[in-house]
């Protein structure tokens, strides 16, 4: 788990303040720090396996919860709509295709999207759905786009 310094050194400083051994109080801290995400057995639960050591249940807690699944592979096949090099007219609307292949070895779940990360934003939404796609199949993901009002090389990163 990533965390930045300020939350870092604000969680350490928690902890050097915690020096009791009253199992109420454990509890409840505990619950504070994993926000609210726990009842009282579940917090009991992780504090008793780390033999009331708050800080070493808050790492199993996080252990346990971090995503397990591996993440969908994706290959970009071609651009079906407008490729590199072509152009679109100023503040014309227009929809771009990509055709993308999953190049991993299982299924993609539901809820995957092609999302926007970086560069000038053409389009009104930031994500796109993608349907569920088995592996080695390829599919075409569209979105609407308006190009921008002054010509010229734009890129969009997804």
């Amino acid at each position: 788990m990533e965390v930045d310094n300020d939350l870092d050194q604000n969680l350490l400083q928690q902890f050097s303040c915690m020096g009791t051994t009253d199992k109420e109080v454990l509890i409840s801290q505990l619950q504070k720090l994993v926000g609210n995400q726990l009842n009282d057995a579940g917090c009991a639960f992780f504090l008793d396996m780390n033999n009331w050591n708050l800080q070493a249940a808050v790492c199993s807690y996080f252990d346990y919860e971090s995503p397990r699944d591996k993440l969908p592979f994706m290959a970009f096949v071609r651009d079906v709509t407008i490729g590199d090099g072509e152009s679109v007219p100023p503040n014309t609307k227009f929809i771009k295709t990509w055709r993308v292949q999953n190049s991993g070895d299982e299924q993609w779940p539901p809820g995957c999207c092609l999302k926007f990360t970086h560069g000038e934003r053409l389009g009104l939404q930031d994500r796109a759905l993608v349907d569920s796609l088995n592996p080695g199949d390829v599919t075409d993901i569209s979105v609407e786009m308006t190009s921008p009002e002054e010509p010229g090389d734009r890129k969009s990163v997804v």
